[in-house]
């Protein structure tokens, strides 16, 4: 998975979400404006607030855009090698394929997480997040098993204890003073003994 996504906008409404993709990054959600993301978008306020209600809206709005691409992305293309197709998702989520970029976009995600516990709109869109992304584990899983290359697991609960490991990782990465070099490699040499011992034919 690619995190260029908003590389080139094609509309006015991608160039604003594109703005508030790169203003999270910078400045994550409890510092985020309106005005801030104006002028990261080079544009008067306005113009947001012609397509957006509030700060609250136009967020939402890009973690759902995100959430489209990436279902479309996971979901595209037979399953040809489940153990590559799982090697390469576990990478890109506990490795050194995700950027610095996108790792501290993902500290923002937690962020917002936080507002899931009071506001209803959160809760749905990261209600449905994580049930995109365990299904999409689950269905690696389902393909492995089918071909004789996994062992006869069940791939819906497989999928949500990798889940669960994955925000563990990110949860303590983005609230510690700890050097993840300190102990990520421990944490992705157990990963592998589980999926040796659990999954892997």
């Amino acid at each position: 998975m690619n995190d260029d996504i908003f590389d080139d906008p094609a509309t006015t409404r991608e160039e604003i979400l594109a703005a508030t993709y790169r203003s999270l990054r910078r400045h994550g959600y409890a510092d985020l404006t309106i005005q801030k993301i104006g002028d990261e978008l080079e544009q008067s306020p306005s113009l947001i607030y012609h397509h957006y209600e509030d700060k609250d809206a136009l967020v939402l709005a890009c973690l759902e855009y995100l959430l489209d691409h990436f279902e479309d992305e996971l979901g595209r293309g037979s399953i040809e090698d489940p153990r590559e197709r799982l090697e390469g998702l576990l990478d890109w989520g506990f490795g050194s394929a995700m950027s610095d970029e996108w790792q501290a976009f993902m500290q923002t995600v937690l962020e917002l997480r936080v507002q899931a516990i009071h506001d209803a709109a959160y809760r749905e869109h990261f209600t449905r997040s994580d049930r995109v992304f365990t299904e999409s584990i689950a269905s690696i899983i389902r393909a492995g098993v089918a071909s004789g290359e996994f062992r006869d697991c069940d791939p819906a609960a497989v999928a949500e204890m990798l889940q669960l490991l994955y925000f563990g990782r990110a949860l303590r990465l983005a609230s510690t003073a700890d050097d993840l070099e300190e102990w990520a490699a421990d944490v992705q040499l157990e990963i592998q003994k589980y999926l040796e011992t659990r999954v892997y034919a």
